[in-house]
């Protein structure tokens, strides 16, 4: 009976999850049989790529970035092209369209043109204003008329009084930009206005000045200064148009004007500036401006004309 008992004993020993040993080595071997379980069926933990994959992706993103380039580089380049063209053209027409403005203020018949080497040159007088002088007194016998007999000081206006400002000057019947009468460039017509001793009916001069010829319709410009716009084409020249003003007013025509200049355009490959007046009496004029414009290729040319009342 102690021979079976011992047995049995041994027996109840072995069986696991029986002690502490045996339970641990269970839990053990449980957890390794899931884990080889969820090895075997293909679940797996993240892991990173190749380089295989890493140079195929590349290959293909620039297969497929060529192909798109393809269709994509026409429109692209159109529209570069048409923004240039439209770039070249604002440019140009800009550069017309002030010099187009700035001849609106022109003193009648003071428009001249001139070349000296690749520059071409336009130049005319600015005016800020004008009005009318007294040529008879009053029907009191009163008013202080602009005598053309002999040198006068000072004048009435009538109607509204011009702004004045130093610097400025009265000229009376222009009639042409050349010669030595009637031409406010050489200055027989002109004389500075004396801005301190002026009211607000009369001008007064600068120095007693008998001007050549009364107005037919007794009209008198203030004059500013002179202007010169430069063009200075390429491939000879700079390639630049700049405007010039605030210096002398001389004859002849000055080459370069000096004075204060502000750039206006770059890239001129081609200008001309061509003024034709109208019969021997002058009172039309006609200014042909010629522009062109050129960069990376493209060439805008603009072509405008500009009437010039020269009616004095």
């Amino acid at each position: 009976m102690r021979t079976n008992s011992n047995h049995e004993s041994r027996s109840n020993d072995l069986r696991p999850g029986i002690g502490r040993e045996s339970t641990r080595s269970l839990m053990m071997w449980t957890l390794e049989r899931d884990e080889s379980r969820i090895t075997n069926h293909g679940i797996e933990r993240a892991r990173g790529f190749t380089l295989v994959e890493m140079i195929v992706v590349i290959t293909i993103t620039g297969i497929l970035a060529a192909t798109v380039a393809v269709f994509i580089r026409r429109p692209v380049e159109g529209y570069v092209d048409a923004a240039r063209r439209a770039e070249l053209t604002d440019i140009a027409d800009t550069a017309l369209r002030r010099i187009t403005r700035d001849l609106r203020t022109a003193l009648p018949n003071s428009v001249r043109t001139t070349s000296a080497g690749n520059v071409r040159y336009l130049e005319y007088l600015q005016t800020s204003g004008g009005g009318r002088y007294r040529a008879e007194p009053d029907s009191s016998g009163a008013g202080n008329i602009l005598n053309f007999i002999a040198a006068d000081l000072s004048f009435d206006v009538i109607g509204t009084m011009p702004a004045l400002a130093a610097g400025n000057s009265i000229v009376v019947y222009n009639l042409s930009p050349t010669g030595s009468t009637a031409n406010a460039y050489s200055g027989d017509n002109r004389e500075l206005v004396n801005v301190g001793a002026s009211t607000a009916t009369t001008v007064a001069l600068n120095a007693a000045k008998l001007f050549p010829f009364a107005s037919p319709g007794k009209r008198f410009q203030v004059v500013e200064h002179a202007v010169t716009y430069a063009c200075d084409p390429l491939p000879a020249g700079a390639g630049v148009l700049r405007r010039y003003w605030n210096y002398g007013i001389v004859d002849p025509q000055p080459t370069p004007p000096g004075g204060s200049n502000a750039l206006l355009a770059r890239n001129i490959t081609g200008c001309s500036f061509t003024y034709t007046a109208d019969g021997p009496t002058a009172r039309t004029g006609v200014l042909a401006l010629d522009l062109q414009v050129e960069q990376a290729g493209e060439k805008v040319r603009l072509f405008q004309q500009v009437h010039v009342n020269n009616v004095p």
